[in-house]
């Protein structure tokens, strides 16, 4: 009877350590949910903070776009608008007197003007002003 008595209690000291067991296991799978629901947050959040962060950068991209844009646009209306050449007229004027438009200088235009009436002069300068070659 006695070896009896000593199977039943190591019987039931096995079922508690296997109840034991039993709830460890379900303890650590918590934790284990647990921690990867942590996991899914953090890297929701490194997520979300990354697609901000490339949000900006695509608003400043386009931000960027806009103003080189806007500037070809007015750099074009500038350049249509800006004249670089001479009326034949002016060119033959400037011709006769040994000025090219390429070796345009003031003294050498103010030579060339001489001849001419103040008027005329302000006139030829004003001219040359407009087709850009005159700053």
């Amino acid at each position: 009877m006695e070896l009896k008595d000593e199977l039943g209690v190591t019987v039931e000291r096995l079922a508690a350590a296997a109840g034991l067991l039993e709830q460890a296991v379900e303890r650590l799978a918590q934790r284990q949910s647990d921690s990867e629901e942590s996991i899914g947050r953090i890297v929701a959040t490194v997520e979300a903070q990354r697609e901000t962060e490339l949000e900006a950068k695509l608003a400043a991209a386009e931000a960027e776009i806009a103003e080189l844009r806007a500037a070809a646009a007015s750099a074009t209306h500038t350049v249509t608008n800006g004249r670089k050449t001479l009326p034949i007229a002016m060119a033959n004027l400037l011709a006769k007197q040994g000025v090219t438009v390429d070796s345009m200088e003031a003294g050498a235009l103010d030579a060339a003007l001489v001849s001419l009436s103040m008027e005329q002069r302000i006139a030829v300068k004003a001219q040359l002003m407009r087709a850009g070659l005159l700053g």
